[in-house]
């Protein structure tokens, strides 16, 4: 009995010896300036950046594969000590954040109710929707799951909440939502369309108590021309809005916002 067992253990000294041998002879030895990078990135490893990981991130910023502001999560000052030991310059940063741009929820007519599946990818895959709007939130949460800094909550009306003071612009979310209704907008511009349909005025007030019906009102009182419709759907130019309001203001759906709103309730 005893002979099998030192056979064993025989054998797995002589493997372990093996190893020992192998790990040291063929060892990678880590760049010192990317060890160095590795420490000032935050750890996160939340994959906003496109790579694997922060140690991934940090080996292709040194080979200058990548930039430092790639990285949503990094702070300002650690970003100037990357900068400097790259030697190159600071790119300016522009604070995104996300936003839903979608008022439906409990204001959006059910088709059919389905309990059973708990992911928005599931019941796009399966059903579409469950709504009778197409294009609005399946109001599941996927969103929320992935989100690295948990910035995102379901509110009251069934619709994600966005805290733009946590929110650090990664896209997660955004790549997450199978109905593309959660977009990127830079911080400082407050006004949005918290809307995604395309369906012509009728079947939009027939679907849902909010909802773009593509008047134009919003066209016509903004000084700056910086709206226009698409496909039946007002949309910003972000880089002619002045956050004045007058759209917001004139809407006759309500689904314009200020940023700092949170609409949680049926409109």
């Amino acid at each position: 009995m005893w002979i099998p067992v030192a056979i064993l253990g025989g054998m797995g000294v002589i493997f372990g010896t093996f190893l020992t041998y192998f790990s040291i002879r063929f060892k990678v030895e880590e760049n010192p300036v990317t060890a160095q990078i590795y420490e000032l990135l935050p750890k996160a490893n939340c994959g906003a950046c496109g790579t694997s990981g922060c140690s991934m991130f940090a080996e292709l910023l040194r080979e200058g594969k990548v930039s430092p502001e790639k990285c949503a999560m990094l702070k300002d000052e650690n970003m100037d000590k990357i900068c400097s030991i790259l030697g190159i310059e600071k790119k300016k940063r522009e604070k995104q954040v996300a936003r839903v741009m979608c008022l439906g929820g409990t204001n959006a007519r059910k088709n059919f109710g389905y309990r059973t599946l708990k992911s928005c990818s599931a019941v796009n895959a399966l059903f579409n929707t469950t709504f009778a709007c197409s294009y609005g939130c399946l109001g599941l949460g996927d969103c929320v799951k992935v989100c690295p800094v948990n910035a995102i909550e379901m509110g009251e009306n069934n619709l994600p909440v966005i805290n733009e003071d946590t929110c650090i612009g990664c896209g997660k979310c955004i790549a997450e939502c199978p109905k593309n209704i959660i977009k990127l907008a830079p911080a400082d511009k407050k006004v949005y369309i918290s809307c995604s349909s395309y369906d012509r005025g009728p079947v939009v007030v027939k679907n849902c108590k909010s909802g773009c019906i593509g008047c134009g009102k919003c066209i016509k009182v903004c000084p700056k021309g910086a709206i226009t419709m698409e496909n039946n759907l007002a949309v910003i130019d972000y880089s002619k809005c002045d956050n004045c309001g007058k759209c917001i203001e004139i809407c006759p759906r309500k689904i314009i916002l200020q940023a700092d709103t949170k609409v949680l309730q049926p409109v």
